[in-house]
């Protein structure tokens, strides 16, 4: 399980995610090492429309590419399940 502190850096992270702060945003979650980090990090790449890299974090997040056209609406739906 993860720990609070780990909860509040990812959800920190779709924060800035969600409003556009990638810079802030990788930071947290290139230095987190979790599945939910690597799905987040997976989404951010598929906003930035970097499909090669998007696609390895999200094997490595055991989670499908193609599941949500939005990213928002996913990564609003990995902050809920956190």
């Amino acid at each position: 399980m993860r720990g609070s502190q780990d909860k509040e850096l990812l959800n920190q992270a779709i924060d800035f995610a969600i409003n556009d702060s990638w810079d802030a945003f990788h930071k947290i979650v290139q230095d987190l090492h979790s599945i939910e980090a690597y799905w987040i990090h997976a989404v951010l790449h598929k906003i930035e429309g970097d499909e090669f890299n998007s696609r390895y974090w999200y094997e490595r997040a055991q989670q499908p590419y193609e599941a949500y056209s939005d990213p928002k609406i996913e990564l609003a739906f990995i902050q809920n399940n956190l």
